[in-house]
């Protein structure tokens, strides 16, 4: 367990991971908000505006793929799947949406295959397709199996009248929950679940009494409701004949602990419910006390669709044990990985970029240093070897570049874009006194026929940028003629550990 893997979460599912494996499923995939969503890294101060890198595209188009992936779900077992699909499309027609739909259909069915008969998916989306995509839940997972729509108020109020809006501020996610069989969810008792603390007004208002040591309390009935229709045992006690909520041996067990208060003038004596013995106030399915990513300090990555790891967390302790395996197929920043781990459950991640994957590797070693550790955790598809590299620069030359820049510590150039990159790759920063720093640049070169025009290119972007160091990354040996080149750019002279070839 606690594996990370770089590539498509479709391909993945179906190759890596076995059937009934997973305890608890959490995605948050793309919204098809028609929109790119853009990763922020902050540059030291002095330098110009932040670098930005495409995380994901967060659009889908009706094509060859699409098309591919339809004819998939005509073909699939679930026939009720394939049915809603066509009506879906006869619908829709062949757009964007119908696109996003089919893509996170073929998903969903192999999610299903791999959780657990007692295991639940909790699917995070927001109003742009949460409707139909509980349409697609319904067929994959079957429309008795639907437990809950949560409502997770992710921000405040917005002003947007002030610019002429016609709409309620939007202010929440959607969280759509499922189990793969709810009977066996119930019968496992897979769900604990959670409380907030009683407000200062709701304890004075309902926990008025005190006893002698200063304990709050309140009173609740012991009578048995229905009058004895519902099968409660009827019986004398202290003095009062009733139908009681429990059998005599338990009421004198509450008596002898003090439990229960009785008052012989008359009154049918009543249950203590002390305040310390109560759990709170049991969490429903609207959401407003976890805030979204405003002001959360360290927590806070630059990634644009990141949640909160306290949001991840209720989501984990309620749905699944220690030791669990909890997936999350679109881990984008990793946090439902990192409140897996926090918790104690073991997780498996997916990723189709090497950026994320880059990020959560950060995150994970960062924050737990167990993980830091040699085989803590495996990260499967990305290169781990030469072999690998190259196998990477042969299918993917872009991505290979984002990986060479994670490989050595430095942020893709302008978001990692592909189109003209004026001679750069990636770009860092080496602080050379407080509050200043100067840039290092970085060409990545993944084909086989590299040479000394080559170095001289960067030698002359590095001078042109005024960069103090240039660092050209290959998967050829250097020739002697690039080592020449390289040489005649002569030394940076850092002020604190010497010169270093330039």
């Amino acid at each position: 367990m606690r594996k990370l893997f770089y590539g498509d979460n479709l391909q993945i599912l179906r190759e890596h991971i076995a059937d009934e494996s997973v305890d608890l499923i959490y995605l948050d995939p793309p919204f098809n908000s028609k929109r790119d969503y853009n990763l922020l890294f902050k540059t030291p101060k002095g330098h110009e505006s932040d670098a930005q890198i495409t995380a994901f595209e967060d659009t889908w188009h009706w094509g060859g793929q699409a098309q591919d992936e339809f004819r998939e779900l005509m073909k699939c077992k679930n026939t009720d799947v394939s049915q809603m699909m066509e009506a879906l499309r006869a619908f829709l027609g062949e757009n964007d949406m119908m696109a996003y739909l089919t893509m996170m259909a073929n998903r969903l069915l192999e999610m299903h295959r791999v959780l657990k008969p007692t295991g639940s998916l909790y699917l995070h989306c927001d109003p742009t397709a949460s409707h139909y995509l509980k349409i697609v839940l319904d067929g994959v997972f079957g429309k008795e199996n639907f437990v809950n729509e949560i409502v997770w108020r992710r921000t405040t109020t917005k002003n947007d009248y002030k610019q002429g809006a016609v709409n309620w501020p939007r202010v929440h996610d959607v969280i759509l929950l499922y189990h793969a069989s709810t009977a066996k969810a119930r019968e496992a008792g897979r769900f604990s679940q959670p409380f907030s603390p009683y407000n200062e007004e709701h304890i004075e208002t309902f926990y008025n009494f005190k006893d002698p040591d200063g304990r709050r309390y309140r009173l609740s009935d012991l009578t048995a409701p229905g009058q004895g229709s519902r099968g409660h045992p009827q019986y004398e006690f202290l003095g009062v004949t009733r139908y009681w909520r429990y059998n005599e041996e338990k009421m004198m067990k509450l008596h002898a602990e003090g439990h229960i208060e009785f008052r012989p003038n008359g009154e049918v004596p009543r249950l203590k419910v002390f305040l310390e013995d109560a759990p709170g106030v049991a969490i429903g399915d609207v959401w407003t006390d976890i805030r979204g990513m405003i002001n959360l300090g360290t927590e806070m990555l630059g990634y644009p669709t990141q949640k909160p790891v306290a949001l991840l967390e209720r989501i984990i302790a309620a749905s699944s044990n220690v030791g669990d395996v909890v997936l999350d197929p679109f881990c984008g920043c990793g946090t439902a990985l990192d409140a897996a781990q926090k918790l104690k459950r073991n997780w498996i991640g997916i990723d189709i970029t090497h950026l994320a994957v880059s990020l959560i590797e950060k995150r994970l070693k960062n924050r737990y240093p167990e993980l830091a550790k040699k085989g803590a955790f495996t990260i499967e598809g990305v290169p781990q070897d030469f072999a690998g590299a190259r196998d990477l620069a042969e299918r993917d030359k872009h991505q290979f570049q984002l990986w060479a820049c994670a490989l050595v510590n430095v942020q893709p150039y302008r978001g990692g874009k592909k189109g003209a990159d004026q001679g750069i790759d990636g770009m860092g920063f080496i602080e050379v006194a407080k509050g200043k720093t100067e840039k290092v640049l970085v060409s990545v070169k993944g084909g086989e026929h590299i040479g000394a025009s080559m170095v001289r290119d960067l030698k002359g972007t590095v001078e042109r940028e005024k960069a103090a160091v240039g660092l050209f990354v290959t998967l050829t040996p250097p020739t002697k003629p690039m080592l020449t080149e390289a040489a005649s750019a002569g030394h940076y002279e850092s002020p604190h550990h010497g010169a270093f070839p330039r």
